[in-house]
């Protein structure tokens, strides 16, 4: 008998990966243009990456939250609560797309920082939803909740400098 693939539907976990890519798409629309101008002009702490990192960094981090989604989507028929699990991961995908959105391009460094506070609260609930269905999809947010934990910090210190 023939071994039953871990990933029984490809063209989901395709799709599942392609949400949040599409949300990192979006935002670095508001982001491209704003690096190369606004951002260079703004004072930034000692420990700002370098803007090369944050395309790689993003990519890895949106697919292991697609990841994640899959995990949670096949196990959709065992938990009364799914349309939860979904609702908090839209929810903290739209808190994604709106930081690049409030920072970048309205130059609201201030207002940028309480909502990166908000979507790191969202991705906490977000990876405890995640792991109520299937233990790794909860892990797999663990590297999005430490780069949003070090972005919150960088944004916190570029809002103290400017």
């Amino acid at each position: 008998m023939a071994k039953k693939s871990s990933i029984s539907n490809p063209l989901a976990l395709l799709i599942c990966i392609a949400i949040p890519l599409l949300i990192g798409f979006l935002g670095s629309m508001f982001t491209m243009e704003s690096v190369k101008t606004w951002y260079t002009t703004i004072n930034k702490p000692s420990f700002n990456p370098p803007n090369w990192i944050f395309a790689p960094v993003w990519t890895t981090l949106y697919v292991l939250m697609g990841i994640a989604s899959f995990r949670v989507w096949k196990n959709r028929k065992t938990a009364e609560w799914f349309h939860w699990a979904i609702v908090i991961y839209i929810v903290q995908l739209i808190f994604n797309l709106m930081w690049s959105f409030i920072f970048f391009e309205l130059h609201q460094v201030g207002f940028a920082l309480i909502e990166i506070v908000l979507l790191l609260l969202l991705i906490i609930i977000n990876a405890f939803i995640f792991y109520r269905f299937d233990k790794l999809a909860g892990w797999l947010f663990l590297p999005y909740f430490l780069w949003v934990s070090f972005a919150t910090y960088l944004t916190y210190s570029i809002f103290i400098l400017n």
